[in-house]
């Protein structure tokens, strides 16, 4: 009986900390928005988490990305989103290459991940 009132309790707690859930059935997720100047020469899309899949939470997650003068993804700080989808679309968005620059710059990316194709 207690697993079920923890169980009971970790729902509750997913459903108030995290508003943006769906309840569509199809998943996609794409970077949705990039600003600056730099121009991205290969995306890695991000693999949408098993668990955000289960519970059915979609949004956005804005990142921070700096970039290397040669066009590597040298760091991320995450702007917003769901911390079930933040670590998803950091590991993608440091697999991106950008054209190489004269200095390392600072790029804003955000990816969506929703439950419509």
């Amino acid at each position: 009986m207690k697993f079920r009132s923890s169980a009971f309790g970790l729902a509750i707690f997913v459903w108030l900390a995290f508003p943006a859930m769906g309840t569509q059935t199809t998943r996609t997720q794409e970077p949705v928005a990039e600003t600056g100047g730099r121009k991205v020469r290969t995306k890695t899309a991000p693999e949408y988490p098993a668990l955000a899949r289960q519970l059915n939470v979609t949004g956005k997650v804005k990142l921070e990305v700096t970039i290397s003068a040669e066009g590597r993804v040298i760091s991320t700080r995450t702007v917003g989103g769901s911390p079930l989808l933040v670590g998803s679309a950091t590991e993608a968005v440091k697999k991106w290459r950008y054209e190489p620059g004269t200095k390392e710059t600072t790029e804003i990316v955000e990816f969506n991940f929703s439950t419509k194709e």
